[in-house]
Formats: structure tokens, C-alpha cells, sequence
């Protein structure tokens, strides 16, 4: 079901809105016969609204790391995917944020809910998915918030935006739109202490998506899990890239260079920002799950975000990187965002000075002052931090 599309985009909130708590379980593999006798339960007893999202979690004593769940399922389902983890220990629930430095990654949750100790989430299928080939715009936000509610803060939306949807869409990103979010059918929350597996079904009339046709998604979805686990598989060290090709070449690189310096250095008028990109393809000798690639990055640079998305029967986009440009939670928003980066000092004081110089000085002050300005309409309180990687 699309969020944003038919006659239901709405703003008014969906009928129903609940989370419901099942009974503690000692490991991960007793979790799925549970779900599945609440789901039966459930179909038995549906609720009487045209609209709405439910919720069945299941806490689990055990630790379980996420990005092993999700790598345990099968990788021939056509289902949709996705895995967040945070940099640090946890991951504030009652927040927005965007990280990257290519594009948009956020997780979208409304605020005031209680807060989890969450370090990483995954999830297979979709609930409901909001995705659109136009600027993502108030009305999609709108849509996504449809289907969120404070009393619920685990039910999420994850995903990703263009930074610019009016640009040519390559081809490799022609299945995920201008911005595309899920909220997945089956989540797996790894916590500090514990993990927890949950079930999510959503459905609303309005959007031709009725109970039935949710549920009866949700059953076959669920018949695909798998309550095992195996051993977290990387990278093969033994893995030959066969070729590889950079998108411009050389030589067209050197021109677009030159280019730039010649705007620079010609141009009358304040010129804010210059941005020069280009994209690398490698052929290796394998076949690599893009889940295992994750895993390796992730090893190799602990002290970043990791995320992973992979609409249905669509190529996969996964990412590794330390830098959050924002963080909003209510109305105080942190940004890490810098338009420059300088190597470490051999003392914490010496870095102390260098992120200061990078936060204050002129010189790097583009992004931040671009920041202000976009939200200077908005009623927020900024706080800038200097990224220690």
C-alpha cells in the first residue's frame, strides 16, 4: 500500500493506532510461534475502523545482533528491506535525523514517545510504503504522519529522499523514486540489552487496501521468516575486483575541474557552494550479497551509521558514514554539518581547537550558515558540534 497515493492522502490520522506487548521470550526462535498465534488472534477479532496500523512486538531477554537476523532470511523473497544502526550505543527514538553526505537517509517517528535503548533495526516487507517520482512536498510528510502516533514510537517510517528530485534519475535509481520510506511488516530491534521482533499490519479502504487484503500479506510475509540464526557472513578477503571504471573519466574529470575553477575565479556576483561528484563502478568475480558488504563496512568503521535499503526487486543502496547533518527532537535540532575536514591533533586539546576553527572560522562557515538560513523561519534552537572520527 502506498501512503501517498489514491483518494486517501489525507491528513487526518488513521482510526486505529495501537502497539500491542506480548509476553517476554528467553531467545529470538520462540518469538515467530507467538506472532503468529496473536496474528490468528487478531484476524479473529478485527478491529472495525476503515483505517489503520497495529503493532505486535514480542521482547526477547536475549541479545541479538540485527544485521545477522536480517542476513538469516531468504534472499530470494521479492520483499522490500532495510537496516538503520546507529553510531553510538543507542538510538533516540523520539527524533528525526538525516545522515549522509549523497543523499537523504532519515527514520521518522513522532515526538514525545518514551525513549528505547535501540541500537539497530531491520526489516523485511512493507505495511505501508510512501513513495513518489515528484519532490517530496508537505503533503507526503503528511501522509507518513498519517500512520505514526505518540503513543506508539516504535511504529517508524524508514528511508531516504533526493536531495535535488528535479535532476535526470539514473537508471540504478530508477526503483526507489524521488523519495521512498517503509514501515516494515516484520522488524527485528536489536537493544542494549535485549531484542525484540514485531509484526505490522496497516491498512486503510480509502486506499483500496482493505484489513484483508493487509492480513493476508502479512500471513505470507510471515511464513518467510526465519527464526534462526547463522553466523554474521562478510566480505571474502579472497573477493578480485575484475575492473573498474570511473564515471566521468580522467580526462573529463580534469575538464570539469578546470571549468569549476574558471566560474570560480571569473564569477562577479557571491558564489555559495561548488560541488563536483562522480561515481565509480567495480566488477568483482562474485556474486556478493550487498547485506554481506554491510557487514564488512561496518566491522571496518565502527564509529559510523549504518543503514541499508532495498525496495522490491531493486538494486540495493547501503552506506557507512559518520557524519549526521541534523537531529531533531522536538524543536531543538543538532547538526554535525561541516564544509570542511582537517586531520586529528596529536592531543584533545589540539582537536579541540581544530573543531573549533572548523566550526567558527569563516572560511568553513558555508554549511552552517545555509542550515540557518533555511530554518530561519522556524522557531529551533541550534546546537553545531565539530565530528571526531
Amino acid at each position: 500500500m502506498n501512503g501517498c497515493g489514491g483518494a486517501g492522502g489525507s491528513d487526518k490520522a488513521v482510526g486505529v493506532c495501537e502497539t500491542r506487548t506480548l509476553a517476554s521470550v528467553s531467545a529470538p526462535e520462540l518469538a515467530v510461534p507467538q506472532l503468529k498465534l496473536a496474528v490468528s488472534a487478531l484476524e479473529a477479532n478485527p478491529p472495525r475502523s476503515g483505517s489503520g496500523i497495529i503493532r505486535l512486538q514480542v521482547p526477547i531477554r536475549q541479545r541479538a545482533d540485527a544485521l545477522q537476523w536480517l542476513q538469516a532470511q531468504s534472499q530470494h523473497q521479492v520483499l522490500p528491506r532495510c537496516f538503520f544502526s546507529s553510531r553510538g550505543q543507542s538510538l533516540d527514538l523520539t527524533s528525526l535525523s538525516l545522515v549522509g553526505n549523497g543523499g537523504g537517509l532519515a527514520s521518522t517517528a513522532k515526538d514525545d514517545g518514551d525513549e528505547q535503548e535501540l541500537v539497530s533495526v531491520a526489516g523485511v516487507g512493507s505495511a505501508v510504503f510512501f513513495q513518489g517520482s515528484y519532490p517530496f512536498a508537505l503533503q507526503d510528510w503528511q501522509s507518513v504522519k498519517r500512520f505514526l502516533c505518540k503513543e506508539c514510537p516504535l511504529i517508524r517510517a524508514y528511508g531516504a529522499m533526493r536531495f535535488d528530485a528535479r535532476t535526470v534519475v539514473a537508471p540504478e535509481w530508477e526503483d526507489f523514486g524521488s523519495f521512498y520510506f517503509i514501515v516494515p511488516q516484520v522488524e527485528f530491534d536489536q537493544l542494549q540489552e535485549s531484542s525484540m521482533l514485531a509484526l505490522t499490519i496497516a491498512w486503510d479502504n480509502n486506499l483500496l487496501w482493505t484489513w484483508q487484503k493487509a492480513m493476508d500479506e502479512l500471513k505470507a510475509t510471515l511464513q518467510q521468516i526465519s527464526s534462526c540464526f547463522g553466523r554474521l557472513r562478510k566480505l571474502d578477503p579472497k573477493t578480485t575486483i575484475i575492473s573498474f571504471q570511473h564515471f566521468p573519466s580522467k580526462g573529463s574529470w580534469d575538464i570539469s575541474v578546470k571549468r569549476a575553477l574558471e566560474i570560480i575565479n571569473g564569477r562577479e556576483s557571491e558564489l555559495v557552494k561548488v560541488v563536483l561528484a562522480r561515481c565509480s563502478k567495480y566488477i568483482i568475480d562474485t556474486t556478493t550479497d550487498p547485506l554481506v558488504l554491510l557487514a564488512s563496512l561496518k566491522a571496518e568503521s565502527q564509529n559510523a551509521y549504518q543503514f541499508y535499503i532495498q525496495p522490491p526487486g531493486a538494486p540495493a543502496f547501503i552506506g557507512n558514514t559518520p557524519e549526521q547533518l541534523f537531529h531533531r527532537k522536538c524543536f531543538h535540532v543538532t547538526s554535525e554539518a561541516l564544509a570542511g575536514t582537517r586531520a586529528r591533533g596529536v592531543t584533545k586539546a589540539e582537536d579541540l581547537q581544530i573543531g573549533q576553527d572548523l566550526l567558527f572560522r569563516l572560511l568553513f562557515s558555508v554549511s552552517i550558515s545555509s542550515i540557518k538560513k533555511c530554518f530561519s523561519s522556524i522557531k529551533l534552537r541550534f546546537t553545531f558540534s565539530c565530528l571526531h572520527v
